[in-house]
């Protein structure tokens, strides 16, 4: 009886040790197995320059951005270099998931107003089943808030609008370099000529350096494929810096275009960069957590 008591207690004892190592063995394993991991940081703000980074807000975050320009630089001393003059777009973007932005702003020029939604259809990541870049998808449009150029004929509301549909492809390809690419359509309501087309289409690109560890080159160009009969016409092409300070970004830069928002600098840019139309500006985004998600985003 002793001894049978005895071999099952030696059974139970080595059916405890087997069943212990492998849950070490799959322990072991789980922790080889590569994890999905969203890539982050390809670019430093939701603004490459003057369009939309692949980025997102954070869910329950809201950013205040300032987006301030200088007259043209070939002005002069008389203007002290456009320093004289100026122009803004004062904005309010709104995380609603990590994955959905919504966002209003209004610029100087033009007195436009202007509103987006932002959605993340799929972000670049590592490990199992990665993918290798995101897709981002944009739309908005834009309030006309200027006096009417004839007010004596009939003028309608609808004329004021402006929408826009962007596709933003982007990869960060390593630590120091990302590039995107954005598809877009704009479509006025009302245009400046009857020759002039109410759907412009353009490409983008946006592409950013890092040079240390708070400061980044940036660059984005739009080139329009039917911009119009109007010469004076030029693609924008913005050049610059980012800064990071704290809680904020600040972005030093270089312009072609007084324009702020999508309608304004796909279809207003005139300045010519080889003659010195160009204008120094500043980019300021200021965050501000409003929940507990944007805390457990950062």
């Amino acid at each position: 009886m002793k001894k049978n008591h005895s071999l099952l207690l030696l059974g139970l004892l080595l059916t405890t040790l087997t069943v212990r190592a492998q849950d070490d063995m799959l322990s072991l394993l789980g922790n080889d197995a590569p994890v999905r991991e969203p890539v982050k940081n390809a670019f430093k703000s939701s603004r490459v320059i003057n369009g939309h980074s692949m980025e997102m807000i954070a869910g329950g975050v809201l950013d205040f951005r300032i987006l301030h320009r200088f007259g043209r630089v070939n002005q002069g001393v008389k203007e002290l270099f456009g320093l004289d003059q100026a122009s803004m777009r004062m904005g309010f973007d709104y995380g609603i998931t990590d994955h959905l932005t919504a966002g209003v702003g209004r610029s100087t020029f033009k007195k436009e107003l202007d509103g987006f939604l932002k959605f993340r259809l799929l972000q670049q990541s590592t490990g199992k089943g990665a993918f290798s870049f995101s897709i981002i998808l944009l739309s908005g449009m834009t309030l006309d808030g200027s006096e009417w150029t004839q007010p004596e004929r009939n003028n309608y509301f609808t004329s004021r609008l402006a929408y826009y549909h962007q596709v933003i492809l982007g990869r960060k390809f390593n630590d120091v370099f990302s590039l995107q690419l954005t598809p877009t359509l704009l479509h006025r309501n009302l245009v400046p000529t009857t020759e002039a087309p109410s759907d412009l289409y353009a490409l983008g690109v946006g592409t950013r350096v890092k040079l240390n560890k708070r400061i980044a080159l940036t660059a984005d160009y739009s080139y329009n494929f039917n911009p119009g009969p109007s010469p004076a016409y030029r693609n924008p092409l913005s050049i610059g810096f980012d800064i990071e300070t704290g809680g904020h970004v600040f972005q030093l830069h270089f312009s072609n275009t007084r324009g702020m928002n999508e309608r304004a600098y796909l279809a207003d840019t005139e300045g010519k960069w080889g003659k010195g139309d160009i204008m120094f500006g500043f980019n300021l985004s200021r965050v501000f957590t409003l929940d507990s998600r944007g805390r457990q985003g950062k």
